[in-house]
């Protein structure tokens, strides 16, 4: 145990030197254990595996950000960030394609049964299509990913698969598109204020 606890910290460590294969293992280690948490929560094949993948996805922003700090111990780690994703999932509303941000806000607020105003609709509404047109000033490579993923519904191994990319890869271009998205969000906020509370 205590030698495979020094093999993560060993495998961790050149991940974030820049060594993408060492995640590779870490993934091929874990993903069992990780996958067997979240089906036995889920009872779902197809949304165990969907939720595997953001489990990973989270693990990568967490050890790029420079935040992790687990002695080695990797496995335990990602298996609790697998177990909140799944208590996270029943609380989601399915009804509209979520994107979880860096900072685990949602670019699409839960759309709530209440009957809204028509100005609440319509700003719903304004608010989807301005992320629509955001995600189209994503690169290529990043939009591709985001949108095979959130509107066509895939899973990351079948985007990998058909991109031709690792899983790693892509898991990374869905990373980066968020930062991006998120990045002309805030822009456009502070646009906004600068015209509505000019210094």
């Amino acid at each position: 145990m205590i030698k495979n606890q020094v093999n993560d910290a060993a495998l961790v460590s050149a991940y974030i030197q820049g060594d993408d294969q060492a995640f590779e293992t870490l993934v091929k280690k874990s993903k069992s254990k990780v996958y067997t948490t979240l089906y036995l929560i889920v009872k779902d094949r197809y949304i165990a595996e969907d939720l595997m993948q953001e489990t990973y996805i989270k693990a990568i922003d967490v050890l790029k950000s420079g935040r992790y700090n687990e002695e080695g111990k990797f496995l335990p780690w990602v298996v609790r960030i697998a177990h909140n994703l799944a208590i996270d999932y029943f609380r989601r509303d399915k009804r509209y394609p979520t994107i979880v941000l860096e900072d685990g806000s949602k670019v699409f607020n839960s759309f709530e049964f209440a009957e809204d105003s028509a100005e609440e609709i319509q700003l719903k509404e304004d608010q989807i299509v301005n992320i629509r047109e955001l995600i189209k000033k994503l690169p290529d490579e990043q939009r591709e990913v985001l949108v095979m993923r959130h509107y066509e519904e895939l899973s990351f191994q079948e985007i990998a698969a058909q991109t031709q990319v690792s899983i790693n890869t892509a898991l990374g271009r869905m990373r980066y598109a968020l930062i991006n998205l998120r990045k002309m969000l805030e822009k456009q906020e502070n646009a906004y204020d600068a015209k509505l509370y000019p210094k």
